[in-house]
């Protein structure tokens, strides 16, 4: 038998090791995660109740990775109710199945467990993640994500010294089943009890206003250093404005889109809403400082308890926080807020996840297809339940996910006939769908009939906020749009008596949801679908996956949890089992060439 030369064996083990790792470099990494969801004790106000715990943590764990990176986590659902999480901001592109909302997902059912598969596909950014059913977000069930970007791609700033995510909340003391049979009532949920910072109450800056015994929350920083201070609206329907004593928040970021940077004393951040700042610590560290998130927009007859404050403390300092908090915007300048959110604007020379510049995309010359009003109202009762309407039609969530009934053409689930406008008509309760032309470039103008601030939110896509403005909107409104450097974001505000225009292009095929994000308007039937569906065959579409769950008609389908297939076990295991077959044959070539 003949033997290869020493050189020529070592020629071929050389070849193979660049070869294994050029394979494994060039997929796209695997991360892993397993989740219990159940509940857990805590007492955010100084009352123990009932929240809702991820692997014991409220809130939950943040998930830290890279842009397009594959995530699997696998949720073990040991409350007491379905449930589902969505991930707010991440665009699921081409996988509308694990968008974790009722219009995609049959619910996890109580003691199941089920695994969401998902590519944060050129993003990068802040963003969050909660409990997309039954009220349970008023519970917990929330925590960060974090998308970085890869290293080849810059950043348009300086690298920060540390990254701080912050979830800033309104908080009641009653569970989240109360909760939703009061709103069911048509009695509203009334003011909170508390602002939340990161699950704990305020600091006891003032003995009157804040009961002992309150646990806060406690920041250390070195004195010099300049920190990342990722901040999200994790609330249910309070606008919170956030601000620490003493320093400036540079504005770096804002879901998944850099911005202009520029210095802010102070950030009206509305339900749902994610920022980045960068923070110097510049100060003199005589004593700790306030972070505060106190609430905006609330009717001034209401009870209004006291605001979330946390210290942010020098590692030098001398001596605890004192003094009067930093004072709030003004409450009756009802302008502030709505000339500092037009104040917000693309970086459009930055690279984002890709190195393109994100003003290339250049949305204000793209003629725009269709065109949608959608007005909301005040919750009102109809066929004797209150409910909450956009256009005059309040959702109705069906036992079969619309993307379900899509994908087997089950008859009667949906229509595909949402109007454009405000129709003549009496409201009423229905499952109607925006139905969206693929590759078309959408305007909608969300206009606030309702008296308090809202808050929406697509999922899949990411839209330019062009426009917004007190009265009603009429075409000669366009001309006041921002048709240069809009920010790029996936959720806006619309202020009482206001409206907001923004325009997505919908690249991105799939069922996608667009709601209130105001918990209680959400509940009561403000939100609609948006079919987006691809004309042609898309290899790069991902199919229905192997561990759906079905419910509704095609619950026939469905195994129980025992004969399902282990997904999560054999996802995370295969790039294991490619390694381990790769590093086989590279073990034999080196022995050989012994």
């Amino acid at each position: 038998m003949h033997m290869p030369s020493r050189d020529c064996c070592f020629f071929w083990l050389n070849w193979f090791f660049c070869f294994f790792f050029t394979i494994g470099l060039a997929e796209d990494p695997y991360v892993s995660f397993d989740w219990s969801i159940s509940y857990i004790t805590a007492s955010p106000l100084g009352v123990p109740q009932k929240v809702i715990g991820i692997e014991g943590q409220f809130p939950g764990p943040i998930l830290n990775v890279t842009t397009n990176w594959n995530v699997l986590i696998n949720v073990r659902n040991n409350l007491d109710e379905p449930l589902l999480l969505t991930w707010n901001g991440i665009q699921q592109r081409k996988n509308a199945w694990q968008d974790g909302v009722s219009g995609t997902n049959c619910p996890i059912p109580a003691g199941w467990n089920w695994t969401y598969q998902f590519q944060v596909k050129d993003q990068i950014g802040s963003f969050f993640y909660f409990p997309s059913l039954n009220f349970q977000r008023a519970a917990g069930g929330y925590g960060g994500i974090v998308v970085n970007n890869r290293e080849v791609i810059a950043v348009p700033f300086p690298a920060p010294d540390g990254d701080i995510t912050l979830f800033i909340s309104d908080w009641y003391t009653k569970s989240h089943k109360e909760l939703r049979e009061q709103v069911e009532s048509g009695a509203g949920l009334g003011a909170p009890d508390g602002i939340l910072i990161n699950g704990h109450g305020p600091y006891r800056y003032d003995n009157a206003a804040v009961p002992d015994g309150i646990a806060y929350l406690t920041i250390t920083v070195d004195p010099g250093k300049t920190y990342r201070i990722r901040v999200h609206n994790v609330g249910i329907t309070t606008s919170l404005n956030f601000r620490i004593q003493n320093h400036n928040l540079l504005l770096v970021e804002t879901e998944g889109s850099y911005t202009v940077q520029q210095n802010y004393t102070n950030m009206d951040i509305h339900v749902g809403q994610s920022y980045s700042f960068l923070v110097t610590m510049d100060q003199p560290s005589g004593s700790d400082f306030y972070i505060v998130a106190s609430p905006r927009f609330v009717n001034s007859t209401a009870s209004i308890k006291a605001p979330g404050v946390a210290i942010l403390h020098y590692s030098n300092s001398m001596g605890p926080a004192s003094g009067p908090l930093p004072d709030p915007p003004n409450e009756y300048d009802t302008h502030f807020s709505m000339n500092q959110a037009r104040s917000i604007r693309w970086n459009v020379s930055a690279g984002a996840a890709r190195p393109n510049p994100q003003g290339s995309f250049k949305y204000g010359q793209i003629t725009v297809t269709d065109v949608y009003v959608i007005l909301n109202r005040p919750v009102e009762l109809i066929d004797g339940k209150w409910r909450n309407t956009l256009n005059g039609i309040s959702y109705f969530a069906p036992s079969t996910p619309l993307r379900l009934a899509q994908q087997f053409n089950v008859r009667g689930v949906y229509k595909l006939d949402f109007p454009n406008e405000l129709m003549n008509r009496p409201a009423k309760v229905d499952t109607s769908v925006i139905n969206g032309t693929f590759k078309g470039f959408m305007e909608i103008i969300f206009q606030n009939n309702d008296t308090f601030v809202q808050s929406y939110h697509l999922d899949g896509y990411a839209f330019f906020v062009v426009g917004m403005d007190y009265g009603v909107w009429s075409e000669s409104s366009r001309a006041t749009y921002n048709k240069w450097d809009g920010v790029a974001r996936c959720t806006t505000q619309v202020f009482p008596g206001a409206w907001t225009a923004i325009l997505v292009s919908l690249d991105n095929a799939g069922m996608w949801n667009l709601r209130a994000q105001n918990l209680d308007s959400w509940y009561l039937g403000q939100e609609v679908y948006l079919s987006v569906v691809n004309p042609e065959n898309d290899k790069d579409e991902v199919p229905l996956p192997d561990n759906t769950i079905y419910c509704g008609a095609l619950s026939p389908l469905q195994k129980d949890q025992a004969q399902r297939i282990n997904f999560f076990s054999r996802s995370s295991s295969r790039s294991k089992s490619m390694a381990t077959i790769l590093a086989a044959i590279f073990a034999v070539l080196f022995l050989t060439c012994l």
